[in-house]
């Protein structure tokens, strides 16, 4: 049996195994199970046109327990589906920014079924781009430069979340500084300190060597917390950038271990309602923002993972790439027909590639954890948010080390990366920042004379990043 799992995922011959894939797979749910809490947050509290609240329920939050369920369902699904169809080690669920998107951008206009039919026909267009080779030409069309410095400004992306996500840089409300360090320029509150040992514990033991180091500091982190919860009985900052509260989850051993999960969700779309309820020119736009953010956000994030797992290959792309994008292209089709927004590949997956992990078995792993999530949620929700971002910032850091990749002397190359890198942590996007660097390439490209250097692909990339950024005004003229 092991060796049956051993040659189907190619372990041993990726330097691995089967423990530390299964240990890494796990890394890999820790810092994403925040999705299951988070996603019914950000869905359950906004009403439709209509005035329903998703999940159903009149009241914001009222479809919580359903959404946390169906979130964690879904995860577990296409998480496993990557690991034996591609044999990579990314983990998927509902996109963060796109969840938001869906929420205030788009039921606003509609009802939740139309606005989650809209995330469906998006998933439908990507996967045909996949199928035709399009979105894989695309990638394979990127400088291998401007795919290092993807997976560099992903790195630093993942770095702000991270310290955001800890109450360690927070928005300070004023026009200089927009950000600062914690509350008022101070590192106050429990929470914020449980995070600061919890990130020295992990880098020392990063820095040891010491197997397993992410996965030690998360667990040792969360019994930390939990006793300074005891003590301290800190509550909640319940959204509130001025709390000394926990961001998210407050650590305390639960009274339930397990819960009937509801599922009543699954299948809560109504596939073409949006034409009929916003006009099909505002739908097309609707599904070409979202498409676009898909596309690209993968892109990257399978750019950064493969580069962390060293399965890239000399042109940046990595290993069975198609599959890969393929896989994503389903999630995202799925995500919307079960009612909980586009699933996509989650760069957090770096993570459990930085403690171990190098094939599907660590997906199938993190999977198998989601699954279980949706009866052991009250367990999932001991983890507090601060105990497990200073993977992130550590990742972050292991990502910054291939920015020596790019010829910093060579400035129609150099520019485009700086862009790259800077715009995504600076913007909160890595669609953006691929977007600028795409834009500042082609461009650099026609000022020095060298258009023959453009791949055609990048030509029609750079068209529709304009488009891109210009939606506002474009949707306002065409509606």
């Amino acid at each position: 049996m092991v060796t049956s799992i051993d040659r189907f995922f190619k372990v041993s011959q990726r330097g691995s195994s089967i423990g530390q894939e299964v240990r890494g797979g796990v890394v890999t749910f820790l810092t994403m199970a925040y999705i299951i809490v988070l996603n019914p947050i950000i869905l359950s509290g906004v009403a439709d046109v209509d005035g329903n609240f998703l999940g159903g329920g009149s009241e914001p939050g009222s479809g919580f327990a359903t959404i946390a369920a169906c979130t964690a369902l879904v995860a577990g699904v296409l998480t496993i589906l990557m690991g034996v169809v591609a044999n990579f080690p990314i983990a998927l669920a509902t996109g963060l920014g796109l969840n938001a998107f869906v929420a205030f951008s788009v039921a606003s206009q509609m009802t939740w079924a139309d606005a989650m039919g809209l995330v469906v026909l998006e998933g439908i267009v990507i996967l045909v781009l996949v199928l035709t080779g399009f979105r894989k030409a695309v990638f394979d069309a990127v400088p291998g430069q401007l795919k290092t410095a993807i997976a560099v400004g992903i790195g630093l992306f993942l770095t702000l979340i991270g310290l955001i996500d800890a109450g360690f840089v927070r928005a300070t409300g004023n026009a200089a500084p927009p950000i600062g360090m914690g509350i008022g320029g101070e590192l106050s509150g429990w929470p914020v300190l449980v995070f600061c040992i919890g990130l020295l514990l992990m880098i020392s033991l990063h820095t040891r060597r010491v197997p397993g180091a992410i996965l030690i500091g998360i667990a040792a982190t969360t019994v930390l917390a939990i006793i300074v919860q005891a003590i301290t009985d800190t509550p909640g900052s319940n959204g509130d950038p001025t709390s000394k509260g926990w961001n998210l989850n407050v650590p305390a051993f639960p009274k339930d271990i397990v819960e009937k999960p509801d599922l009543s969700l699954l299948g809560s779309f109504n596939l073409l309602g949006s034409f009929e309820r916003v006009g099909v020119v505002a739908a097309v736009l609707l599904v070409f923002t979202l498409m676009l953010a898909d596309f690209f956000d993968t892109m990257g994030t399978m750019t950064a993972v493969g580069a962390e797992a060293g399965l890239n290959d000399e042109d940046g792309a990595p290993e069975g790439s198609q599959r890969i994008l393929i896989v994503d292209s389903v999630a995202a089709a799925v995500g919307g027909a079960a009612g909980i927004s586009s699933n996509t590949s989650y760069v957090e997956s770096t993570a459990g590639v930085a403690d171990g992990a190098r094939t599907g078995l660590a997906s199938v792993i993190t999977g198998l954890c989601f699954l279980l999530a949706t009866i052991f949620t009250p367990i999932v929700q001991v983890i507090p948010n601060e105990a497990a971002v200073a993977a992130l910032v550590l990742v972050g850091f292991l990502m910054m080390t291939q920015v020596t990749e790019i010829d910093w002397k060579d400035p129609e190359i150099a520019i485009p990366a700086f862009l790259t890198i800077a715009f995504m942590p600076f913007t909160y996007s890595i669609t953006a920042g691929i977007g600028a660097g795409f834009l500042a390439y082609v461009v650099l490209k026609v000022v020095m004379g060298k258009i023959r250097e453009v791949h055609v692909l990048l030509w029609i990339i750079a068209v529709l990043f304009v488009i891109y950024f210009a939606i506002d005004p474009i949707t306002r003229a065409l509606t």
